[in-house]
């Protein structure tokens, strides 16, 4: 009796279409998120926020505070921009933020946000100095002295 022979395929093929058949390319392309995350948002955003989950373009991301939440909502399409640049694609079609917990290991180094009392010529650069992103640190500057300006002198 023969044996039937069948073709030899490398493991990568077999990968590769068990994926496509899988649907789970365009799933891998939105966790590609998590790696470049702390790169793309700076380190004092990055202990104050963190990517949870991400669900048909709409990343969600975990906030340390109430006051973390408003500052980032103004900075959102600026930050899904930088990520889709660096993911090369249109991944990140929106951002949602919630408070919730920050790992402990992240909040044993989180600086103080600047205070609700703290002037505009207050804001340190070393707060932001750690935002690698010229635009990003600069929209987040710039969005700092604006809500200082607004907020009523106690």
């Amino acid at each position: 009796m023969a044996k039937k022979s069948f073709p030899i395929e490398s493991l990568g093929s077999v990968l590769e279409q068990s994926l496509k058949r899988l649907d789970l390319v365009g799933r891998l392309d939105e966790y590609a998120v998590w790696p470049i995350w702390n790169d793309v948002v700076g380190q004092v955003i990055a202990r104050n926020a963190q990517p949870e989950k991400i669900r048909n373009g709409t990343l969600f991301v975990k906030v340390s505070s109430p006051v973390w939440m408003q500052q980032l909502q103004f900075m959102k399409e600026m930050i899904a921009g930088k990520l889709n640049e660096r993911l090369k694609g249109n991944i990140v079609k929106n951002i949602f933020f919630m408070v919730g917990r920050i790992d402990a290991a992240e909040e044993t180094a989180m600086p103080a946000p600047p205070s609700e009392s703290v002037a505009a010529s207050e804001v340190s650069d070393q707060f932001l100095e750690t935002i690698r992103d010229p635009e990003i640190r600069a929209a987040f500057k710039k969005l700092l002295k604006s809500y200082c300006r607004r907020k009523p002198k106690s």
